[in-house]
């Protein structure tokens, strides 16, 4: 999805910082918008800001500086509970001494709604996340999967603009949280809902969401559709950060357009995008994916990488094969191979010639 204007933003930040203690901002510089209707997934670290950003747009915490806007209005001074916001949390937050129809209720009561009118909404929000026939049971009487459908329910019930999800799917066990993942997806799609949602988890952003905003040190150090993201990472930590990725140290010995010659730390040179690199003697972390690395030269065109690797571990996945490589120096070289009849298994030990695409190989800043 592209980026957009301001004038069409429904979410917006604009310049906001947070610091808690007056001196060390946990929030830097923040310029950020949203169209109607984009799931958007803010992702990082432990401590990179993230959950702070949904906090204030939330209204639980205040921004020390700039401006958060929804709808074209500044909502800086708006308490929470009149923004308007559904909110899903990792602990479901569910009142235990209500019912699950009760518990739907209580926003559309905060919000003067009539009895029928209450009792349709609930219906509605119900049937959505596939629980209609729990309404009088109360919290403890249900797993935490159907706890989470509940309050992602009490989320929607009141037909909120916005919602904002804070690693709604850490508590779950990894079959149930995939399928809630797209489950939540296609209710934020079907309904048109705007979707703010948090998590550490990459995996789950890059399959939830239009776009992702990745976070560390409080700044956003790329903003892509997941894709993007992935195939063309804007600097180290995003590669590293996202999905699994192999690196090799050098020095960029010549640059020409799109492609940058490096000098790697064992004397090998090798061709690669230079992304981040700006000049001649410059350090740099080459960056090339596990599943770009091959050994059949059949499947690698002309102008391949061709580099000696010694078999570390050899490890059979079902569908891959995944295979720990020394390769440059480097005893962590994964390459990722498909399961298929005419890919060689190879043993610990073995010499192999491995390749890849210079295409698929980035310099990015060391």
């Amino acid at each position: 999805m592209a980026a957009t204007s301001d004038s069409e933003a429904f979410v917006a930040f604009e310049r906001v910082q947070k610091s808690y203690d007056g001196e060390t901002l946990v929030v830097k510089d923040l310029n950020l918008t949203m169209p109607k209707g984009e799931f958007l997934t803010m992702l990082g670290p432990s401590g990179s800001g993230k959950t702070t950003c949904l906090m204030m747009l939330a209204g639980f915490e205040t921004a020390t500086y700039g401006e958060i806007k929804l709808d074209g209005t500044s909502i800086n001074n708006i308490p929470p509970h009149k923004r308007g916001i559904g909110m899903v949390f990792q602990n479901y937050a569910l009142f235990p001494h209500m019912t699950v129809a009760e518990n739907l209720s209580f926003p559309l009561e905060v919000r003067k709604m009539g009895k029928s009118e209450r009792e349709g909404k609930i219906k509605r929000a119900l049937d959505m996340v596939q629980m209609g026939d729990f309404a009088g049971r109360r919290p403890t009487q249900l797993s935490g999967g159907q706890q989470q459908r509940i309050a992602l329910a009490r989320a929607l019930v009141f037909e909120p603009e916005l919602v904002l999800m804070d690693e709604p799917l850490g508590a779950l066990d990894k079959q149930l949280r995939e399928h809630m993942q797209f489950e939540i997806t296609r209710l934020a799609h079907e309904l048109g809902i705007t979707t703010v949602y948090v998590t550490h988890d990459q995996t789950e952003a890059l399959t939830m969401s239009d776009r992702v905003a990745v976070f560390n040190d409080g700044r956003i150090q790329q903003l892509a559709a997941p894709d993007t993201l992935y195939e063309e990472p804007e600097n180290s930590f995003v590669a590293q950060f996202i999905g699994e990725n192999n690196t090799l140290e050098g020095v960029v010995k010549e640059i020409s357009g799109n492609t940058c010659t490096v000098q790697l730390d064992n004397g090998e040179l090798i061709s690669a995008r230079p992304v981040n690199v700006t000049e001649v003697g410059q350090r740099t972390q080459v960056s090339i994916r596990p599943e770009r690395v091959e050994t059949n030269k059949e499947r690698l065109q002309e102008g391949a990488h061709l580099l000696k690797a010694e078999v570390l571990e050899f490890v059979y996945m079902g569908d891959i094969f995944r295979t720990r490589l020394r390769v440059a120096g480097n005893d962590d070289f994964v390459m990722k191979t498909r399961n298929a009849p005419d890919q060689e298994r190879l043993k610990k030990g073995q010499m192999v010639e491995i390749g890849w695409l210079p295409d698929d190989c980035r310099a990015l800043d060391a």
